[in-house]
């Protein structure tokens, strides 16, 4: 039986279409929600042109209830039943509460070389410190910002006259060969775990 995987975003979901297009043949995982927290997410018509479900939980109405926006989140998830979820570009910051409800399930791409640049900003600051490389990250979700074990990572260098806008670019085409290659691995090891924790 293939694993459920669940992919939240915020966004155009560049790297949400490179993870469900991944998951084909005899990958061990299947996208089975996309949900956002912004109905004019790009990424909801690309996925919803993929036949994948996709849910909305604005978080605007909440109004800093993170609680009970998370708690949304929770029952879109609960009826997905994912056994993965893969977080891409998916800008909301999560709490402790909520992450441990997925503890060892929850993927994240970073990014930057973490533990270099967590939170936002990251190709500015590389550029800033005088960095040779910068790159990407994917990890496990904790409760600390972009923090948790390291999954993989994938470097691009630091070209001289780079701007933030031409370093992400480069960046992104790595994001989008890394997650991919990163959730294979994950989803394999999870499938030959006889005691993988319901979801």
């Amino acid at each position: 039986m293939n694993l459920r995987v669940a992919i939240l975003i915020s966004g155009g979901g560049s790297n949400m279409v490179t993870l469900v297009d991944s998951m084909t043949g005899d990958h061990p995982a299947r996208p089975c929600l996309v949900l956002s927290n912004n109905a004019d997410a790009g990424g909801l018509a690309k996925a919803a042109a993929r036949g994948i479900p996709t849910a909305v939980v604005d978080h605007r109405p909440f109004k800093g209830d993170r609680a009970a926006f998370e708690a949304e989140l929770l029952a879109e998830l609960d009826k997905a039943q994912p056994d993965i979820i893969c977080l891409a570009g998916f800008m909301r910051v999560l709490t402790g509460d909520f992450v441990q409800r997925f503890e060892g399930q929850m993927l994240n791409i970073h990014p930057s070389l973490l533990p270099k640049y967590k939170g936002l900003h990251t190709h500015a600051r590389a550029i800033e410190a005088g960095d040779a490389e910068h790159g990407c990250t994917v990890h496990l979700v904790t409760a600390a910002l972009d923090d948790g074990p390291i999954l993989g990572q994938a470097r691009v260098a630091i070209e001289p006259g780079d701007t933030p806008d031409t370093l992400a670019a480069r960046v992104l085409e790595q994001e989008h060969l890394l997650y991919p290659r990163v959730l294979l691995d994950f989803s394999r090891q999870t499938s030959g775990n006889a005691n993988m924790p319901p979801a």
